[in-house]
């Protein structure tokens, strides 16, 4: 009977746009998360691309040449040793996709921040991403400086130094920094090692309420497909706590957008697990560990087009309070994240407007009142979470979303 391995920790990969996420993905995972047909065109990622992998070891060779991730030693010919299996979360480094990316942060226990050798460090991206990794409280990071084919081994250590006092300043000063060219396969097992050592699976309580994240939905049926052979729709996301089975009965909040006599509210559905996919195997229960894809009875228009995305899945009434109006304790930066002049952040300001990133979820919410020490943001999209959960607090800058801090929910 074959062997079911199970991922057991999420890694985020992160960086400036075009500096290889994508295709270390496919490297260390044989698979190609760009598969949104935009994506294809434009050669960015749009949506969070998923792929899982497993770590192995040579149990005979020595050094970083034993790390990979192959059945059999590329060196010696020997079956390679199991360490574990990891979900990689590819979330996009365009700037206009920022939300997109805290969306993805928040389901990871580690990250691997790209960083290309070829460019000067750091990019605005690569600077908002180490700051949104810090705000939500991602500890254990390695960057790759990759692409080092394309660069002088004098152009690679001005570049490397650049990287070094990127992360002084961004209190990331142990995360070790591992050059490899993605495209070429070099020293991955250097980087395979690094990540083994730094991000370790953590440490998960099975007996606590399952709470489920929920990051992509949708609807796997085919055009023209008969209604009695509809298939339910699909939630891709993070187990954060508890465990989860087959049959089990869940709620999903905020839920239904109900429009009735000129006013919009959301109702929380329920719905029961038909099957659980996770690490391209089909399980019947799950703990907390990599991304998984939850098969549904639910109606597929109500999760096209990753509707409930931003969602969170747990037992009925055990859910978070839903927030049409969000009390936050702002904690702003000093300066403004991504933007090419070192700007100052301005002072909030009543009625304007912010994006906000909450667990999975992204929204849009206007200042309806401000204090010294607090705000309350009126929401375009109301959000589920628990009081003292972290929002990341970005503003309109120069046509562009920027980062500017982070609040409290009281």
């Amino acid at each position: 009977m074959k062997e079911i391995i199970l991922p057991e920790a999420t890694i985020g990969l992160f960086g400036h746009v075009d500096h290889g996420k994508t295709t270390l993905t496919e490297r260390l995972s044989g698979k190609w998360t760009d598969t949104h047909s935009e994506e294809l065109k434009r050669g960015i990622t749009i949506r969070l691309g998923y792929a899982d992998t497993i770590l192995r070891k040579c149990p005979k060779c020595k050094g970083t040449d034993a790390y990979t991730v192959k059945e059999k030693c590329l060196k010696c010919k020997s079956k390679t040793k199991v360490l574990r299996k990891v979900s990689f979360v590819d979330a996009p480094g365009h700037e206009s996709l920022m939300a997109t990316m805290l969306s993805g942060a928040t389901i990871i226990d580690g990250a691997i921040l790209l960083v290309a050798a070829s460019e000067k460090c750091p990019q605005p991206q690569t600077r908002e991403h180490l700051m949104a990794l810090k705000i939500i409280g991602v500890k254990n990071i390695v960057v790759v400086q990759n692409k080092i084919d394309l660069v002088s081994e004098e152009k690679a250590l001005e570049n490397y130094n650049q990287i070094k006092k990127l992360l002084e300043l961004s209190h990331f000063e142990d995360a070790p920094i591992i050059p490899i060219s993605a495209q070429f396969g070099i020293n991955i097992g250097y980087l395979i090692e690094a990540i083994e050592k730094t991000i370790p699976t953590p440490k998960r309580d099975p007996k606590k309420d399952f709470e489920f994240l929920v990051a992509r939905s949708f609807d796997i049926n085919k055009p023209g497909t008969n209604p009695t052979k509809l298939i339910g729709g699909v939630l891709g996301g993070g187990l954060i706590t508890g465990k989860l089975k087959v049959g089990e009965l869940i709620e999903i909040a905020p839920g239904r957008k109900i429009e009735k006599e000129g006013r919009v509210t959301f109702k929380p559905i329920q719905t029961k697990i038909k099957s659980i996919r996770a690490g391209g195997e089909d399980v019947k229960d799950i703990a907390p560990g990599g991304s998984l894809g939850l098969a549904t009875n639910l109606d597929p228009s109500l999760v096209a087009s990753d509707k409930l995305a931003g969602s969170v899945a747990g037992l009925p009434g055990k859910l978070p309070p839903i927030h049409y109006n969000l009390t936050l304790v702002p904690h702003l930066l000093k300066r403004v994240v991504g933007a090419k002049d070192k700007l100052v952040v301005e002072p909030l300001k009543q009625m304007e407007w912010l994006m906000l990133n909450v667990n999975t979820s992204a929204t849009v919410g206007q200042i309806i009142e401000l204090s010294k020490d607090r705000l309350v943001c009126k929401l375009k999209l109301p959000v589920c979470a628990p009081s003292g959960a972290r929002v990341t607090i970005s503003r309109m800058v120069a046509n562009r979303w920027r980062l500017i801090g982070y609040g409290l929910i009281e």
